[in-house]
């Protein structure tokens, strides 16, 4: 083959070539191309595979769709009162129109940092310097309609602007780091200050009602204790009044069997006399007796006496014969009845039970002369004399145990014998 043909053959072919090349466009996901005919503006191309017209239609610029993010560096701001701060800002914001932001606006992220600069000085510079500190969202928004509004022509929408740090100067820095020391000193005094406060009214509160529990307290003791004299007291009158009754009884019962002994016993007018001698110095003991008299003629007084009232007898001396009279009857069940609630300790059972024994030995009938052993009955005529003693029958003898017998009833058996 004629080598020039083949170098013709050759040319051909890359030509195809190149103008296939030419002709095919590949556009990324989330990526947009402007494309140009002849110098003007004939589309946008979107994502995946588009043809161009070979050595007419050209790619102008490649656009990024996704939402970007651009740091600023710090700008130097003056607030409302004169002091310079630092702010470094972020602005989010997204290409929504490729063909303005190409064709409005020679480089749009030039543009919207200049924009967002003089945007924050306007914003910041109508603020003082602790409304700048304290108002970040307020910024953000101002900073962020602004650049919404002004980008829009630009085809880019501003998602959102946020103020990364605002550096106040070094002695603004110290000013403020003294005056937030005696803040929290100030809020710490203030909350030590509360909290002693509340310690102190709780503490108050606390005695107060530990006051009045103990007051209560006092109260229901001085209750109790009231209650209890006043029970103790009530038993005490109860068990004085039983047993001054049970005292009686005993008493009651000594004088019957003493005066049925002396009945028994017939006595003698000189016995009698005896007796009557020997009471004489008991009852010269008494304090309001100061002088006793006995008369020449007692015995004869004694012995008439004994005439009226008695009968001579086989020695021929008169004996005194006391008139048949009917045994005492026992205590009626009136009476009984009107006396049982003295005995009734039932709210005690150690009461109760010495109640009963106490009972048992008043109701235990008292021994008579012929169980006594060795006492005649001139001796027992003895204690007729000692009634004038006072308590001389007042205690019955214990149980099991038979009555004392004092020395003058001793001293009488072996005269009576003699």
């Amino acid at each position: 083959m004629d080598p020039t043909g083949l170098i013709v053959l050759a040319v051909v072919a890359l030509l195809v070539i190149v103008i296939a090349v030419k002709s095919v466009l590949v556009v990324p996901q989330a990526q947009a191309a402007v494309i140009e005919r002849l110098g003007r503006f004939r589309t946008v191309a979107s994502p995946g595979l588009n043809f161009l017209m070979p050595f007419l239609d050209r790619v102008r610029a490649r656009i990024d769709l996704r939402e970007q993010v651009v740091s600023f560096p710090p700008q130097p701001v003056i607030t409302q009162d004169n002091l310079t701060v630092s702010i470094d800002t972020v602005v989010y914001f997204q290409v929504t129109d490729s063909r303005s932001a190409v064709y409005e606006i020679s480089n749009y992220i030039v543009g919207v940092e200049q924009l967002t600069t003089t945007t924050l000085r306007n914003v910041v510079g109508g603020m003082s310097l602790e409304e700048t500190l304290t108002s970040r969202d307020q910024i953000n928004t101002q900073l962020r309609g602004v650049l919404d509004q002004e980008t829009g022509r630009w085809g880019i929408r501003v998602a959102r602007v946020e103020l990364k740090a605002i550096d106040p100067p070094p002695s603004i820095q110290d000013s403020m780091e003294k005056q937030m020391r005696a803040d929290r000193e100030k809020r710490a005094m203030i909350l030590n200050a509360e909290g002693q406060r509340e310690a102190a009214i709780k503490t108050a509160e606390g005695q107060k009602q530990s006051q009045i529990l103990a007051a209560e307290g006092s109260k229901q003791a001085a209750i109790l204790g009231a209650e209890a004299d006043r029970q103790s007291s009530i038993l005490r009158a109860q068990g004085e009044r039983a047993s001054r009754y049970l005292q009686a009884q005993g008493q009651a019962k000594a004088i019957e069997k003493v005066f049925a002994a002396v009945k028994r016993g017939k006595p003698t007018p000189e016995l009698l006399a005896y007796q009557y001698l020997q009471t004489l110095p008991q009852m010269a003991q008494g304090d309001a007796n100061k002088v006793w008299v006995v008369p020449s003629d007692f015995g004869k007084s004694l012995e008439g006496f004994a005439r009226m009232l008695g009968a001579p007898g086989e020695d021929g001396v008169f004996r005194y014969e006391p008139p048949q009279e009917e045994p005492p009857s026992a205590r009626p069940e009136d009476e009984e009845e009107s006396v049982q609630s003295w005995f009734d300790v039932s709210t005690n059972p150690e009461v109760a039970e010495a109640v009963r024994a106490a009972e048992a030995v008043a109701r235990k009938e008292v021994p008579g002369p012929a169980s006594i052993g060795g006492t005649t009955p001139g001796a027992l005529t003895g204690d007729v004399g000692a009634l004038g003693e006072p308590g001389a029958l007042a205690q019955p003898p214990a149980s099991g145990q038979p009555p004392a017998v004092r020395p003058e009833q001793q001293r009488q058996e072996p005269e009576q014998n003699g």
